[in-house]
């Protein structure tokens, strides 16, 4: 009850804007330039704050207010592309939470501040229709290289086998052999290359989903931190994108996959 929505923005102190582009853990802010793009006209960031300490934010995040569900990450943060006119954009991205202070990890500020967030961005702008993430999938890579050696998931049906025998050789290899083909096929390409790869994008958004809607942790709980976070939250899975996260963490993590969940306003609660 104690905490302070803020609104931070280009006009706030340099120590307050130095703190952001430490604690960023989601996307790296790598300039002045790269963090002044991120609070122009058409971003937001807000972040929580107690009165015991009004310059360090507990969490932030970062919103981008756009024309349709954005798919591409590097897209969405190219500081050349013109800002929109945030009356006339129609859509909220949160591409970014990052929790400021390690000893505060396992409190659950973030579902509170998504939603305070989406109501300040309902007052200030009632033009906007949508509101969704852009999220990575942290441990998409972990568990499919894990499924190497240990395929319970049925991974490769004969359809998925058809598709990949296209994409690389593999004769009459066994299941582990074919999957980690496909697997250093992903990890060895150029990210440009992979646009054209649509049998690869096809294969590797469905294990994605099945990674995401399937594969349970404990308690039964969504196994990907991030999906279970928003999840949890009142979000629904909406889209799977392929090559959205071209950097070096975002191939590691996931091969570069992402994917929107959508807070849908009228079922946020009964979904959570």
């Amino acid at each position: 009850g104690l905490l302070e929505l803020v609104r931070i923005d280009w006009d706030s102190s340099a120590s307050l804007l130095e703190k952001l582009i430490e604690y960023e853990s989601v996307h790296a802010i790598k300039s002045w330039d790269d963090m002044k793009n991120r609070l122009d006209a058409d971003r937001r960031c807000y972040g929580f704050f107690h009165p015991n300490m009004p310059n360090e934010p507990l969490i932030f995040v970062q919103v981008a207010l756009v024309d349709g569900i954005s798919e591409n990450v590097e897209e969405l943060l190219d500081e050349t592309k013109p800002a929109v006119d945030p009356k006339v954009a129609d859509t909220a991205i949160f591409y970014s939470i990052s929790n400021a202070q390690r000893g505060l990890d396992g409190i659950s500020f973030g579902n509170f501040l998504i939603k305070q967030v989406v109501e300040e961005l309902i007052k200030e702008l009632p033009n906007l229709r949508t509101f969704s993430t852009l999220s990575p999938i942290p441990g998409f890579s972990v568990w499919l290289k894990g499924q190497i050696t240990d395929n319970k998931c049925d991974l490769l049906t004969e359809s998925v086998r058809k598709k990949l025998s296209t994409c690389i050789e593999h004769g009459n290899d066994s299941d582990t052999t074919l999957l980690r083909g496909v697997i250093d096929r992903v990890d060895d390409s150029e990210p440009d290359d992979l646009d054209s790869e649509d049998k690869l994008k096809e294969v590797f958004t469905r294990w994605a989903a099945i990674y995401l809607f399937n594969i349970k942790g404990k308690n039964g709980r969504v196994l990907d931190p991030v999906g279970h976070f928003h999840l949890s939250n009142g979000a629904r899975v909406e889209r799977i994108n392929w090559n959205a996260d071209t950097s070096i963490r975002g191939r590691e993590q996931s091969f570069g996959l992402m994917v929107n969940y959508l807070y849908d306003l009228k079922d946020i609660q009964g979904n959570s």
